[in-house]
C-alpha cells in the first residue's frame, strides 16, 4: 500500500506532559501552554476536528515513580493521571483564550472539574467544531497516555494520530548522537518495527497497525507544522500502511 499525504477531516493530538514544562523541570510553562494553545487553535480554525490527549509526565510519571517513591504503581499510576487532568484543565483555559471553545472529558470520575469521557458525546462536540481533550489516560493503571490516544482516535474515528514531539521526524538513529542520522519522509509500520524505532510504546503502536491507524510524527517547535500535517502538508514523519 503506498502511503500518501492528505488533508484530514479530524485528527487525534497527542501531547507529552513534558511539553507543556517547557523550560522548566516540572510543572506548566506559561509561554510553551500558550504557544500549543495557538498552534492547535490554527488547526481548528482551518477546518479540521481537533481532539487532544495531554500526558502527565510534568508532573507524575506513573512507573518512574512507583520504583523511586516506593509507592505501589497502580497508585502512582492513578497520581499519573489525576497529573494529566491537570494539564487537560490549563490546556483547556488557554485553547479558550486563543478562541476554541472546547470540552475536558476524563476517563475517571471528576464531574466537579470535567465531563467523564462518553464516546458519543466527545463525536457530538467535535461535530460542533469544538475541541475535545482527553484527560486520565484511559483510567487504568499500566497503560500509557500513548496507547490512550490511539485508543480515543480509534473511538471518535481520527483518520490519523499526531504526535507532537521535539523531533521534527523519525530517524534510523539518534540525531543527537549521530551527525549522519537519516530522516523518513515516510515510513511503513514493518519497517518501523524491524528497525525498532520507538514511535510510540509497543500497545499503541500495534493497535495503530492493527486498526490502520496513521500516525505522523512531529516537531510542535516548529511553527505551523500541526497545521501543516493536518492539511496534507509534508511536515513531521507519516508511519503507515503496508
Amino acid at each position: 500500500m503506498n502511503i500518501e499525504r492528505k488533508a484530514f477531516k479530524r485528527v487525534l493530538i497527542k501531547l507529552s506532559g513534558e511539553a507543556l514544562a517547557g523550560s522548566f523541570d516540572s510543572g506548566l510553562d506559561p509561554v510553551i501552554l500558550k504557544y500549543i494553545a495557538h498552534e492547535i487553535a490554527a488547526v481548528c480554525q482551518s477546518g479540521v476536528a481537533v481532539a487532544i490527549v495531554v500526558g502527565g509526565g510534568n508532573f507524575v510519571r506513573g512507573e518512574t515513580f512507583s520504583v523511586e517513591g516506593a509507592i505501589d504503581r497502580t497508585v502512582a499510576d492513578q497520581m499519573g493521571m489525576l497529573g494529566t487532568l491537570m494539564n487537560a484543565l490549563a490546556l483547556q483555559s488557554a485553547l479558550e483564550n486563543a478562541g476554541v471553545e472546547t470540552r475536558v472529558q476524563s476517563a475517571v470520575n471528576v464531574a466537579q472539574v470535567a465531563e467523564p469521557f462518553i464516546r458519543r458525546r466527545a463525536v457530538r462536540h467535535l461535530e460542533k467544531g469544538r475541541a475535545v481533550v482527553f484527560a486520565a489516560g484511559t483510567g487504568n493503571p499500566y497503560f500509557t497516555t500513548d496507547t490512550a490516544a490511539v485508543l480515543r482516535g480509534l473511538e471518535i474515528n481520527a483518520e490519523v494520530l499526531i504526535k507532537a514531539t521535539k523531533v521534527d521526524g523519525i530517524y534510523n538513529k539518534d540525531p543527537k548522537k549521530n551527525p549522519d542520522a537519516v530522516r523518513y519522509d515516510t515510513l511503513e509500520y514493518s519497517e518501523a518495527i524491524e528497525q525498532r524505532l520507538g514511535v510510540m510504546d509497543q500497545t499503541a503502536f500495534t493497535m495503530c497497525r492493527e486498526h490502520k491507524l496513521p500516525i505522523i510524527v512531529l516537531d510542535f517547535n516548529q511553527p505551523g507544522s500541526l497545521v501543516d500535517a493536518s492539511t496534507g502538508g509534508t511536515s513531521g514523519t507519516l508511519v503507515g500502511g503496508e
